[in-house]
């Protein structure tokens, strides 16, 4: 079994599009995926309660939930804001990979500069149980802002796996419930190769 978190303190830095996607993916590939929503918002939950009954099957967890008698071979953890302290380090802990979106804005950056250094203190992290890795969200690779974003990136130390454009494909497989590896390939094409080092990485990492 393998704990993919996915964290930002920083609301709104697109934790849930990375979340969904990537249960979607490994669901598309016939593997028993587990999607676990921490978030109070249940963002993930609502995604899937909009998923058509045809798609790959993704089961859910939610704390409040009954236990899941299921073992899934992939748990896909949704975070919310401001998850900090010792529900971060037991997140932490559990986890194989953290991933950390960052979209290009001032207030992002400074969020998730503090929400770094908080991880960098996690034990598992320290002592490489636990492997760290960025992803841009929204990112216009044209603009100052995304310039800044790969800037602020490389100073971190972290690996960056690849940065997503702010495509209204996102927002279109969010309405329907689905992932971009459920939609028509040739629709999603420039968006899923931007995906692929992220997949690379995980598969790497989790090997």
């Amino acid at each position: 079994m393998k704990n993919i978190l996915i964290a930002n303190s920083k609301g709104g830095s697109g934790k849930t599009t990375l979340a969904t996607n990537l249960a979607g993916y490994f669901a598309s590939l016939g593997r028993q995926v587990m999607l676990t929503d921490l978030d109070r918002q249940r963002s993930s939950t609502q995604w899937l309660q909009r998923r058509p009954p045809e798609m790959p099957l993704i089961h859910t967890y939610h704390p409040r939930s009954k236990v899941s008698m299921i073992k899934p071979e992939w748990i896909i953890t949704d975070s919310p804001a401001g998850f900090r302290d010792e529900k971060l380090a037991d997140a932490v802990k559990q986890a194989d990979c953290v991933i950390v979106p960052i979209q290009p804005s001032a207030f992002d950056m400074g969020a998730t500069s503090d929400f770094l250094d908080r991880l960098v203190e996690e034990k598992a992290i320290r002592k490489n149980k636990t492997f760290v890795a960025l992803v841009g969200m929204r990112v216009n690779s044209r603009t100052y802002a995304a310039a800044a974003l790969a800037n602020f990136m490389e100073q971190t130390g972290f690996p960056i796996l690849t940065y997503l454009r702010n495509a209204q494909v996102y927002a279109t497989a969010a309405e329907m419930g689905v992932s971009l590896f459920d939609m028509r390939p040739s629709l999603v094409a420039q968006d899923v190769e931007q995906w692929v080092p992220l997949l690379d990485w995980i598969k790497d990492e989790t090997s």
